[in-house]
């Protein structure tokens, strides 16, 4: 069961991901902003993902501010994917991190 939510929580992280991406190349603007938009956002949400919240994290982070790393980053890539038209979607993917993380704690698994 483990297995399979660790494999959901990687799949949303992916999503997320694709989602800022999604609202950056759907921008009403020209092609050089829609690209840096495009690439830029998923970029930035990586990075802050990889160095606070990934397993080598370079900046450890107590539990507490850990999660709160990963709401920022779900919730800004939810709002990103409403505001590209697409709430419903975005509503999906921020409530299925959080069931996911939450059965991943309570069975004693770090999300």
């Amino acid at each position: 069961m483990k297995a399979l939510l660790l494999t959901l929580v990687f799949l949303l992280e992916l999503a997320m991901l694709a989602a800022a991406g999604w609202w950056g190349f759907t921008l009403d603007a020209g092609w050089p902003v829609r690209v840096a938009a495009g690439i830029g956002a998923p970029l930035l949400i990586a990075v802050v993902w990889g160095v606070f919240c990934s397993p080598r994290a370079a900046v450890s982070l107590p539990a507490p501010a850990k999660l709160a790393v990963q709401v920022a980053c779900f919730v800004t890539a939810g709002l990103l994917l409403a505001l590209a038209g697409h709430p419903v979607p975005a509503v999906l993917l921020v409530a299925l991190w959080a069931v996911d993380t939450a059965v991943l704690r309570l069975s004693g698994e770090p999300a």
